[in-house]
This record gives structure tokens, C-alpha cells and sequence, in this order.
């Protein structure tokens, strides 16, 4: 275990770093302390850490593998334990850390028998892997295994379709989400109006950002996000007299109007996963084939009902979830039948 001693102040608040250690090769752990806030700021920067953190710090990840040969991600190599998707599967699992935003290529060339590592990959001189020892292949026989790998740096999950790929391409379901989980808790100390709050903020990472450098990312992120506000100008909100009034009423009415259409689309083409759902009602509408917002919003309550293993219970919890997460309800009449 390791105490960090790294401090940062800005003004009077400080934060941190009290823990840091490693609990496996992708799992690293930290846990900061910023104080002193006064009654309710604790709350609010901890509820926006906790959401930036999983979803605006990028991660990098292995998003094609191309097999010289394969028809289809079910096929079986002779010589090879695995299946091709079930290579696949390994390969999403790999945690890359790059310093370059460009799409990189990688090489796995091996000749067996072997059990085939990460660290049988040559990965380009900004890349490396995390943890060496993940295991990617078994080779059983003495044959040689070549797979060329695409390397690329983003935010979310990203899943593509096989169809738009080359034959011998087979996308792999990238997660580019390198922290695994953010907690925190608010603590008061003080009396009376010397009253103020601490705030224990935890984080888990796979290693590819170190958790300081997670925190740190999240929260550049959430200042470039609202740094819109501070120009804020009285024109920009000012009411304006007569015709001149009603026009530009108008066209701001027209440009809202365009902005919660981008909204909406943004929305939709959000994975399901940002609903944070238990897990049983996440996994039925998987195996229904409802990936996105937009998929979802095919269903009604009446439809969901009728997945299999989809009881009246999870259709309330993906009610609830789809608008405390983006203000949508899902349609009244029944649009979809399993």
C-alpha cells in the first residue's frame, strides 16, 4: 500500500490523494480528500465527479482484429483451443495505455504451442498494456497465429456492426471506460456557522489512467464543459421591444427548437448501459437485441412486458431510470411486437 503525498489548492480548498494501491494489475485504487467546503458544495462537486468520471475520461482500447482467413467470428482454427469470437471476447478485455489520440495498429504473430499473452503483442512505441500477462489465445499444435490489431482512444462504449467490415475484419465491442467505479461521501466538521463539509471521494481504474490522473481528467472535463457559462453576456438574455421582439422570439424559439431535437437524437443514440439498471432487467433487454435509447423507445410498457423473464418490476425500473437519466417516457401505445 501506498500514501500519496500530493497536494493541490485552489484558493482555500484542497484536495488530497491519503490512499493509493494496486490491487491487481487492472485495478488500481485511490481515495481523495478535498476540503473545506461550505453547506451543499461537498454534494455538488461529488455528484459531478462521480458522473465525469466513468463517462468523460477516455480510455483506450482494441476495436478490430483481423484473422487472415476466418469466414465468420464462429469459426475454429485448427491448432487454436478458442473460437474466433471467443478470441474476440479476450481481446476486449486487454486494458492499452496510449499518449496518442491517432488510431494505432498492432501485431500478435506467434508460433505454437502456446499459451499466447498481451505480452506476445507488439504494440507501436506510444502504446503499452497494462497487464502483460491477460491471456489472449491457446495454441495447441505447432502452427503459426497472426492477428492485426486497430488501437483506438475515445469515451463510452462503442458497438459496431459485422456487416461493415472486411471479410476476415471482425469488430470488437470496445469499452472505452477505464474507471470501474467512483464513490463518495460528504463529512461535516465544525460547529455552528464554522460549520463545513469534507468530501472522500473513491475511485477504481483499470490502471490505464492511474486514478490522480483519472480525477484530474474529469475534472478538466466538467471545467471545458461549463465554461460556456462564464461568457454569458445581459444582450444574450435581454428582452427586446416591439417587432424587433417578436422576431427575435422567434428565432430563438427556432434554435431551441434545434436544440432539443440534437438533444433528443444524442439521447437516443445513447447505449442503454448509461440507464445504470439492475442487472436482470440490463440483461433481458440485451438478449432482446435493445442496445441504444432508440431501440428502447421502440417498446412500450405493454411490449416490454412481454419480453421473456421481463416482469411488470423491471418495466418501472427502466421507466424510472429512462427519465431521471434524459426526461423520456416511453410510448403510452403499444409500437412493437416481440
Amino acid at each position: 500500500m501506498l500514501t500519496c503525498e500530493k497536494s493541490i489548492s485552489t484558493q482555500a480548498i484542497q484536495l488530497k490523494c491519503v490512499e493509493s494501491k494496486i490491487e491487481n494489475r487492472r485495478l488500481h485504487y485511490g481515495r481523495f480528500v478535498v476540503s473545506p467546503f461550505k453547506r451543499g458544495q461537498a454534494s455538488t462537486v461529488g455528484i459531478a465527479m462521480r458522473r465525469a468520471s466513468p463517462e468523460e475520461v477516455r480510455g483506450t482500447s482494441i476495436t478490430c482484429a483481423r484473422f487472415n482467413g476466418v469466414v465468420h467470428e464462429y469459426s475454429t482454427i485448427r491448432g487454436i483451443k478458442e473460437t474466433i469470437h471467443d478470441v474476440s471476447v479476450n481481446l476486449k478485455e486487454v486494458a492499452p495505455k496510449s499518449d496518442s489520440n491517432d488510431v494505432k495498429e498492432a501485431i500478435l504473430s506467434v508460433t505454437g504451442p502456446k499459451e499466447v499473452t498481451v505480452g506476445d503483442i507488439s504494440f507501436p512505441p506510444s502504446v503499452e498494456a497494462v497487464d502483460d500477462l491477460q491471456h489472449i489465445v491457446t495454441i495447441t499444435q505447432p502452427i503459426s497465429v497472426n492477428i492485426e490489431l486497430k488501437i483506438e482512444k475515445d469515451c463510452g462504449y462503442r458497438i459496431e456492426k459485422l456487416d461493415a467490415y472486411k471479410k476476415g475484419e471482425f469488430p470488437v465491442d470496445a469499452v472505452f471506460m477505464p474507471v470501474r467505479n467512483v464513490n463518495y461521501s460528504v463529512h461535516l466538521f465544525g460547529n455552528g456557522k464554522a460549520t463545513r463539509e469534507i468530501l472522500l471521494t473513491e475511485i477504481w481504474t483499470n490502471g490505464s489512467p492511474t486514478p490522480d490522473e483519472a480525477i484530474s481528467e474529469a475534472s478538466e472535463k466538467l471545467i471545458d464543459l461549463s465554461s460556456p457559462f462564464l461568457h454569458v453576456k445581459r444582450e444574450d438574455v435581454s428582452c427586446l421591444g416591439g417587432d424587433r421582439s417578436f422576431s427575435a422570439s422567434m428565432k430563438l424559439s427556432s434554435q431551441l427548437h434545434d436544440v432539443n431535437e440534437l438533444g433528443k437524437k444524442l439521447s437516443e443514440d445513447t447505449f442503454i448501459d448509461q440507464l445504470k439498471l439492475p442487472a436482470r432487467a440490463f440483461n433481458c433487454l440485451k438478449k432482446a437485441e435493445i442496445h441504444t435509447i432508440a431501440d428502447l423507445l421502440n417498446y412500450s410498457r405493454e411490449d416490454l412486458s412481454k419480453i421473456k423473464s421481463f416482469g411488470q418490476k423491471s418495466v418501472n425500473q427502466v421507466s424510472k431510470a429512462l427519465w431521471e437519466h434524459f426526461a423520456i417516457e416511453l410510448p403510452k401505445n403499444e409500437v412493437h411486437v416481440n
